[in-house]
């Protein structure tokens, strides 16, 4: 994991410590969106999907409402998911948000407005955009809205077109590391200089990385007994197979990853991540 020092806006941890400041996140929403908003509240507190570092359960980056009513949740995506592995995840959030909208007492009819915003650092479709949005619509006449009230974005920062503001730009190439003179841009930046500074938000950190590390470790250590066990039954090359297959269980468990983000920890190769798909079904 990076040091204190290191975060960056880019970095889950930094990106939701700064989104929790109001006057940014408001910000940040009424830039991608194009609308002014007058006022938002944060949802985590009101939710037993707390996004919490300490949470077991599901966490959001972000997770608010705007005063109309409409609800929104900000990812930021730093690594692409193989295949249609964005796109589920999309689907995942939206059936949590509205499950957790019902649980508070909405009748389905009476649901709010939603929108997914994932912030990537690649090109999730490949079409060089800056700025994917998506609704449900009648494919024999595209015209046609389903008006479920539910929307998708995915931002680009690597992306050339699409007619979007210099602003939105400025915004997202400094997701991609280039620091301009906007005003927002400055802002964001000076947050992120206030914060390093505060000795209790260093502590907390370095808490939450050491206790990541150690759960890294535990479920290593059990992966590994685990495959051991499994390998002298099946073999050498089945066992180191197994091995690693049990080491990403654990950490799919123990840290509440996906079965990308633990392939993506232990660094398993693009061409063997198919096998571990399936030995990983099922595994939440």
């Amino acid at each position: 994991m990076k040091s204190w020092e290191e975060l960056t806006i880019c970095d889950d941890y930094m990106f939701k410590l700064i989104m929790s400041r109001k006057r940014i996140c408001k910000k940040v929403l009424e830039r991608i969106l194009h609308v002014e908003i007058s006022d938002i509240h944060y949802l985590e507190a009101e939710k037993p999907m707390k996004p919490s570092y300490r949470s077991k359960g599901v966490r959001l980056d972000v997770y608010v409402r705007d005063d109309v009513h409409t609800v929104y949740n900000i990812e930021m995506q730093v690594r692409q998911p193989e295949g249609d592995g964005l796109a589920k995840r999309t689907r995942y959030y939206q059936s949590m948000i509205d499950a957790d909208l019902l649980a508070a007492g909405a009748d389905y009819d009476e649901l709010n407005q939603t929108i997914i915003i994932f912030i990537c650092p690649f090109d999730p479709f490949g079409k060089d955009r800056c700025i994917y949005t998506f609704e449900n619509l009648c494919r024999e006449d595209t015209s046609l809205l389903l008006r479920d009230g539910a929307q998708k974005i995915f931002l680009n920062t690597k992306g050339t077109a699409g007619d979007v503001s210099d602003a939105l730009k400025a915004f997202l190439s400094y997701v991609d590391g280039v620091l301009s003179g906007d005003a927002l841009v400055q802002e964001i930046e000076d947050e992120i200089r206030k914060v390093k500074t505060e000795e209790g938000e260093r502590v907390e950190y370095m808490t939450f990385a050491m206790k990541m590390r150690d759960e890294w470790k535990a479920g290593m250590s059990e992966g590994r007994m685990e495959g051991r066990k499994e390998g002298r039954k099946e073999g050498i090359k089945e066992g180191a197979q197994q091995d690693r297959a049990a080491s990403l269980r654990s950490l799919i468990t123990k840290l509440k990853l996906s079965a990308e983000q633990a392939m993506d920890l232990l660094e398993v190769p693009t061409d063997e991540r198919p096998i571990y798909r399936e030995l990983l079904q099922g595994v939440r």
